[in-house]
């Protein structure tokens, strides 16, 4: 009898085993294929681009760096990355100290106190609110108050990802001892001394995973650089890589080389941070 459960066990999760290998196979595939059609026409001159399938998706005749060259020439790459790794820098770490100063003091007080828990909810509830609703309103408000210039985008984007940010931080405390605090505040530590020497460096998987979601929101956000920055003469990357689409077309060749350049720095940056990511996002599940 208990040769048939062990059998009828192994059965299962040798089946169990073949559907996650079929779904990583899939998941693998949806990343791959897009990645390998970028890098292939980056590298492919515009006259090797044909109507059939097999002319797109066969590799370049000659691997050449025209494509990069020209598209850092049009897109004024230098000038726009200073911009972006300007504006995603500054974002970022004002996201970590004030977010999580927020996320700090909703999440000890929203459980002993209704306003607090209202506050709470009141900032959570951001995230049901659609940028489409608040793109006008915005885009007038800091024109009239000399924000349309990359410091306005900088404090909408504070503002923006405020909601999922105070979400993760406060569910993220939830795993750290309220005793922590109590045993300083014994030793004589003020609150505000307790929180920079205790609990923000206990955090720090948290600040890496809202750093990484922060950072590839704002890298990539082509709307409100748009909306906000519109005249201005300043460039994100994304918004230089515009140039490459007309009403007529686009010029694929150079749009792709310039979007595995702009790839390049945000890539680095979550290689360096990738350790601490999954330890947050488990730890700050929400219980």
């Amino acid at each position: 009898m208990k040769a048939m459960n062990v059998k009828a066990t192994d059965m299962k999760e040798k089946k169990t085993n073949w559907a996650v290998m079929v779904l990583l196979i899939l998941g693998l595939s949806t990343i791959a294929f897009p990645l390998y059609m970028t890098i292939v026409i980056a590298f492919k001159k515009p006259s090797e681009m044909t109507n059939s399938i097999s002319g797109i998706l066969s590799l370049p005749k000659s691997w050449s760096l025209d494509n990069f060259a020209e598209a850092m020439r049009v897109t004024d790459f230098w000038h726009s990355l200073s911009y972006s790794l300007l504006i995603t820098v500054i974002t970022v770490v004002l996201a970590i100290i004030i977010h999580s100063l927020m996320g700090y003091v909703l999440g000890r007080t929203k459980a002993k106190s209704k306003f607090y828990s209202f506050v709470y909810l009141f900032i959570v509830s951001g995230m049901f609110v659609p940028f489409a609703i608040l793109m006008m309103p915005l885009a007038k408000q800091t024109a009239e108050m000399g924000l349309a210039n990359w410091f306005g985008v900088i404090l909408l984007y504070v503002v923006f990802y405020m909601p999922m940010n105070v979400l993760l931080y406060t569910g993220y405390l939830v795993n750290i001892p309220v005793a922590l605090e109590e045993a300083a505040r014994v030793d004589g530590s003020s609150t505000w001394r307790t929180y920079w020497q205790i609990i923000f460096p206990i955090m720090r998987p948290m600040h890496a995973t809202v750093a990484v979601l922060t950072a590839l929101a704002v890298w990539n956000d082509v709307m409100t650089p748009l909306v906000i920055m519109a005249g201005s003469n300043t460039n994100t990357l994304p918004l230089a890589q515009l140039n490459f689409q007309t009403q007529f077309g686009a010029n694929y060749n150079l749009a792709f080389a310039s979007y595995l350049l702009s790839m390049i720095p945000i890539l680095i940056f979550y290689i360096i941070c990738q350790k601490q990511i999954l330890n947050g996002v488990t730890n700050g599940a929400v219980k």
